[in-house]
C-alpha cells in the first residue's frame, strides 16, 4: 500500500450502472485504505449516497454538462488547488477534457483516466488529453483498442481489470434468495434465467428474448426469463420494442421486464442461469457478480466475456447475435442440474481468485505511484 494520497475522483453520470458501481467501490476502498479521497459529481448524481466512506465536505457538485463545460473545469481547478489534490482521476468520456483542463490549471496534479467501454475515442482527444499521465483500460481488449487508435503513447496505457466487492455475494444465501424472489415474482416456474443491463441494442435484450422463444418452443415450460435494467432512451423506446417482441413471440408471462433492481446480489443469487447477450462488452460487472454468487453463466463471445470466461469450465460462450446458439446452450444447462452446479462452482472459484476488489485497488494504487514518480 502506498502512503496517503489526495485523490479527486470525477464522474458526471446521471444514472447508476456498472461503471458507477466501479467508481463507488474504488472511491470507498481507497478512503478505507487511508487515502484522502474527494469526488466531483453532478447535483442529482445517484453516486452521492453510494460514497459512504467519503465525508460530505469531500464531495463537490458541479454541472459537468459536457466536454465543453469550461466553467465546471475552472471550478474543478480551483477545488484541486484548494485541496492540494495530487491525482485527478476521471471515469466518463465527457469528463476527460474537463479533468485535463483542471490538471493544466492546477499544474501539480497528475491526470489519470479510466476507459470503461470498447468504443473508439475521438481524434480530438489526442490534443485535449495530451497531459494524461496514465490511461487505465478495464480489460485487455480495451487496451488493445486504445493502442490501435494511437491517441496515447503505449507506455501510458495500463490494464487494470475491474474488481467487485465479494462481500456482497458472500452475504447472500442462495436458497433464501431463490425463495424470496420466487415469492416476489409469484413464479410458477422452478427455473429462473436472468440478464442485467440498461435496456439498449448493445446489451442484446432482444437476443435474450429471441433465445427465450426458442427455449420455450422446445418444450421447456418450467422456465421464467427475467430482464433487469432501466430504459434511458427517449420515451422508453427500447422497452416498447421489447414489449412488441414479446407479443410477437407470444411470451407474455414467460419473460418479464423488471426495470431497476436495487439489491442486485440477491437477484443474481436467485437465478439458475445468468445470461449476457451483449453485442459488445468491455467488462461485464453483472456477469462477474453472478459468477461470484456461484451462478452458471452463458455469454456472447464479446471481448470482455472472453477475458472473463473459460468456455466450458467457468461458463459457456456463444456467438454474438445468435439467439439459436444461445438457446442451445441454455437448453443444455437447464436440462442438466449437475452441469449447472459444476459451472457455478468453477465460476465462483475463478471470480474470487481473479476479480476481487482488493486486487483492483492495489493495481490502481500502483498506477498512481507510477505517475507521482515522474
Amino acid at each position: 500500500m502506498i502512503s496517503s494520497v489526495r485523490i479527486l475522483q470525477i464522474n458526471s453520470a446521471r444514472t447508476f450502472g456498472g461503471g458507477e458501481r466501479h467508481f463507488a467501490d474504488l472511491a470507498n476502498a481507497l478512503a478505507t485504505r487511508g487515502h484522502e479521497v474527494y469526488a466531483a459529481l453532478t447535483p442529482a448524481s445517484p453516486l452521492r449516497t453510494e460514497l459512504a466512506q467519503l465525508p460530505a465536505a469531500h464531495v463537490i457538485t458541479l454541472p459537468l454538462r459536457n466536454a465543453l463545460d469550461v466553467p465546471s473545469a475552472l471550478a474543478l481547478a480551483r477545488f484541486v488547488r484548494e485541496h492540494r489534490i495530487e491525482i485527478i482521476h476521471a471515469h466518463v468520456a465527457r469528463d476527460y477534457p474537463l479533468a485535463a483542463l483542471a490538471a493544466r490549471r492546477a499544474r501539480n496534479a497528475r491526470l489519470v483516466i479510466t476507459r470503461h467501454v470498447p468504443f473508439p475515442m475521438s481524434k480530438l482527444h489526442r490534443l485535449a488529453l495530451a497531459n494524461v499521465a496514465r490511461v487505465i483500460a478495464v480489460s485487455a481488449s480495451v487496451a488493445q483498442g486504445l493502442r490501435a487508435q494511437k491517441i496515447f503513447a503505449p507506455d501510458k496505457i495500463r490494464v487494470v481489470p475491474n474488481g467487485i466487492d465479494l462481500t456482497r455475494s458472500a452475504a447472500v444465501e442462495r436458497e433464501a434468495a431463490r425463495a424470496e424472489w420466487r415469492r416476489r415474482l409469484h413464479a410458477p416456474a422452478s427455473l429462473l434465467v436472468g440478464t442485467v443491463g440498461d435496456l439498449s441494442p448493445v446489451k442484446g435484450q432482444d437476443i435474450f428474448v429471441r433465445a427465450a422463444a426458442h427455449v420455450c418452443a422446445r418444450g421447456l415450460n418450467d422456465v421464467l426469463f427475467l430482464i433487469v435494467g432501466e430504459d434511458k432512451s427517449a420515451k422508453t423506446r427500447i422497452r416498447a420494442q421489447l414489449e412488441q417482441l414479446l407479443a410477437t413471440h407470444k411470451l407474455a408471462g414467460r419473460v418479464r421486464l423488471l426495470g431497476r433492481v436495487d439489491e442486485l446480489a440477491p437477484f443474481l443469487a436467485a437465478l439458475d442461469v445468468y445470461v449476457s447477450a451483449s453485442r459488445a462488452e468491455a467488462f461485464g460487472l453483472a456477469l462477474v457478480e453472478a459468477m461470484a454468487c456461484g451462478v452458471p453463466v452463458v455469454a456472447t463471445a464479446t471481448d470482455g466475456s472472453r477475458d472473463i470466461i473459460e468456455d466450458g469450465t467457468t461458463g459457456r460462450l456463444v456467438p454474438i447475435g445468435a439467439p439459436e446458439a444461445l438457446a442451445d446452450a441454455l437448453v443444455a444447462l437447464l436440462n442438466d442440474a449437475d452441469a449447472r452446479a459444476m459451472l457455478g462452482a468453477h465460476a465462483h472459484a475463478a471470480t474470487h481468485a481473479r476479480f476481487g476488489l482488493a486486487r483492483m485497488v492495489e493495481e490502481t494504487e500502483q498506477v498512481y505511484r507510477e505517475t507521482m514518480k515522474e
